[in-house]
């Protein structure tokens, strides 16, 4: 059973912009360890990613149905990909405690400005 479905859209722009107003202190606030060296790899291209990865988070954090409280922080939520190049979420301390049981699914997608992000979170079986 469907426990709840979220998604976003992001202004890649607009991750640009805090990254240029803040720079390592906005990534490292907001993103993982593993996002960063993910999107870093891309150079010129890498903030549709940061943007997509941003989407993520705040679309998981629609599908909890909580938005940005009730425990949820950025950093506890990362994606990851698998070899395929499959996006995973994976979680951390507080929402991995309550969510890690849950089947979660993740898709992302970019143009050259928009970042994308839908999230459905599935009850344990």
């Amino acid at each position: 059973m469907i426990h709840g479905i979220g998604t976003d859209i992001v202004d890649v722009p607009r991750i640009k912009h805090s990254f240029d107003e803040y720079g390592e202190r906005f990534l490292k606030r907001v993103f993982t360890e593993t996002e960063i060296e993910y999107c870093e790899r891309f150079g010129e291209t890498r903030f549709l990613h940061y943007a997509a990865r941003f989407a993520a988070k705040e679309a998981f954090s629609k599908a909890i149905k909580t938005g940005m409280r009730d425990g949820m922080s950025f950093k506890q939520v990362g994606i990851r990909n698998m070899p395929s190049g499959e996006p995973i979420i994976e979680l951390f301390g507080e929402m991995a405690e309550r969510w890690g049981k849950h089947t979660i699914l993740v898709t992302l997608s970019h143009t050259g400005t928009i970042g994308l992000a839908v999230v459905v979170i599935e009850e344990p079986a």
